[in-house]
């Protein structure tokens, strides 16, 4: 009889088996045929995300944490993003209001976000609020909240539960897998747009306040051996390794025998590389498990750590710029890795996201004056893909934003800049007063991109802080560049061979109307000091064409 219920339970379980590959199989066959569903596509050395079959620039904004969960809240918020020149808006979608009982769905909300955005002519990126949110546990529903026995927490060194779902519990992973399978599955049925055209899995994962889980379940993962896995990862890629990466396994034999410890020593950076493994691990299989019904693009962002803060200090171990090796080893799933940038030097938070090949999307970024002279930094230097100011429906003159003046230039640019991605034609800067001057080698000349304070034409020159400008330059031509941006002056100077001196034909303001370069003022008198450089002032939006010479 007992091998009779075994045999019983076997076949089962491989009918089952072939039952949800075939599901799986059949989704992916599926999608196939819908050449139109999001996708990302190399384009030269860039990324860029593919929207119903054509190339996309996300001029993008995040919604506060909470604005998505009510109906009447967000009914007038639409037109007021639409208003600031968005055409891409990620909004939170939460675990507790999609299953708000167990195996229950309820996907009114999300429904509602695609009806009313496609109204207002908006994409849509959605942020699941799953597992983890700011690295707690804030938005997993009651019914699992409250069963704490099935349901396992992180604890920190006292034994003290965190509201922190621990991610070696497969209890928990399976609950957020299933979910979020649920609704990709539900997109995919129901988004025939295409509205959706990404989706963040779980939000700003982190250890707090301790470096890593002190749970029965994380000690017991953290005596094994360490994964045999990330061994073989980090000895085929130990000449393409961050640095940090090397510093930690440097003279390190790294068996496959050998504990964390071992290999590592004790320390709260070897706590943190554990915890960002299986905080991986786990972030893979959600993801996994959205993709086999519905393969659009999907990323995790990051909360930044403060220079000088330890492990613990900040939400540690999630994809942060020291842990990427990690995360590329454990996450395949994972296409982007992306940082939530509210520390100073933005600039070099972009620079360690790109430097590994990974592609550039800003998905959350501190709202102020700021970013109209950022996001030509961020499209121009570094091929992003997009930029996402956070909580971006706290205006009261949508229309007056100094980014979405940013928006509207970069809207009529966006052919063009998708057109050049990937080929070393574009060129971003971003300058104040403690960085007032960038030198871009472009082509066959020297750009000098100086804040336009250092002409000393305005009186607030003299103040003790600079606003933010910033601008992006595209080559056209050899001697030819399109100019966007703000509050910058520009001279330029031979790169190559010949004559020394390099004159300015013509500097022509103007716009592009579906495509095409329409002029409007030569600007070869006083805007242009005579011929010396190209500007445009602090306060001013423009898009310029100028054209260069070169004598003796």
């Amino acid at each position: 009889m007992r091998k009779i219920l075994y045999n019983s339970f076997f076949f089962c379980a491989v009918i089952l088996i072939i039952s949800y590959s075939g599901q799986v199989n059949s989704a992916l066959a599926q999608d196939k045929t819908d050449k139109n569903i999001p996708r990302l596509q190399k384009q030269g050395s860039a990324t860029q995300l593919i929207v119903d079959g054509k190339p996309f620039l996300m001029l993008a904004g995040e919604l506060g944490n909470s604005s998505t969960s009510n109906f009447a809240y967000m009914r007038p918020l639409w037109p007021k993003l639409a208003k600031m020149n968005l055409n891409t808006v990620l909004v939170p979608v939460y675990w507790e209001m999609v299953e708000p009982v167990e195996d229950k769905f309820d996907f009114s909300l999300v429904d509602t976000m695609i009806k009313d955005s496609k109204k207002n002519n908006l994409h849509l990126v959605l942020l699941w609020f799953g597992s983890w949110k700011n690295s707690t546990s804030c938005y997993t529903p009651a019914w699992l909240k409250i069963n704490s026995q099935r349901f396992f927490r992180a604890q920190d060194k006292a034994g003290h539960s965190l509201e922190i779902l621990t991610p070696f519990s497969e209890e928990n992973r399976d609950a957020d897998c299933k979910t979020f399978a649920a609704l990709m599955k539900h997109i995919k049925q129901t988004d025939k747009t295409h509205q959706v055209i990404m989706v963040q899995v779980e939000n700003e994962i982190g250890m707090l306040p301790d470096a890593r889980d002190h749970s029965q379940l994380a000690d017991a993962y953290y005596a094994k051996a360490v994964p045999k896995e990330l061994i073989d990862y980090l000895q085929k890629n130990k000449d393409k390794l961050l640095p940090e990466t090397s510093k930690a396994w440097e003279s390190k034999s790294l068996k496959t025998t050998s504990t964390w410890e071992e290999v590592l020593g004790k320390s709260v950076a070897t706590d943190e590389l554990f915890m960002a493994w299986y905080f991986a691990i786990y972030t893979n299989k959600v993801a996994e498990a959205g993709k086999a019904e519905y393969p659009i693009p999907m990323y995790v962002n990051a909360a930044l750590n403060k220079a000088g803060s330890k492990p613990g200090e900040y939400p540690s171990a999630g994809p942060l710029p020291h842990l990427l090796d990690i995360w590329r080893a454990a996450a395949l799933s994972i296409d982007i890795f992306s940082p939530d940038i509210y520390q100073a030097n933005f600039q070099q938070w972009c620079q360690k996201y790109q430097k590994i090949g990974n592609p550039v999307f800003v998905p959350e970024i501190a709202k102020g004056e700021q970013n109209a002279a950022q996001v030509f930094y961020v499209f121009g230097q570094h091929d992003a893909m997009g930029f996402s100011p956070f909580s971006i429906e706290t205006t009261d003159n949508p229309d007056k934003e100094p980014l979405a003046k940013s928006y509207n230039m970069l809207s009529q640019l966006s052919p063009l800049i998708l057109e050049k991605q990937g080929k070393g034609d574009i060129y971003g800067s971003a300058v104040d007063k403690d960085n007032p001057v960038q030198n871009i080698k472009a082509g066959n000349y020297l750009l000098h991109v100086s804040h336009e304070y250092t002409l000393g034409l305005s009186p607030k020159a003299k103040e003790e802080t600079w606003p933010l400008s910033g601008c992006i330059i595209i080559a056209t031509g050899t001697d030819e560049f399109i100019v966007a941006g703000t509050g910058v002056a520009i001279t330029f100077e031979p790169n190559s061979p010949g004559d020394p001196i390099a004159g300015i034909v013509s500097v022509d303001e103007g716009s592009f109307v579906n495509g095409k370069w329409v002029a409007g003022r030569r600007l070869n008198g006083d805007q242009d000091n005579q011929g010396r450089n190209l500007r445009i002032p602090v306060g001013d939006w423009g898009i310029q064409k100028v054209k260069l010479y070169r004598f003796k």
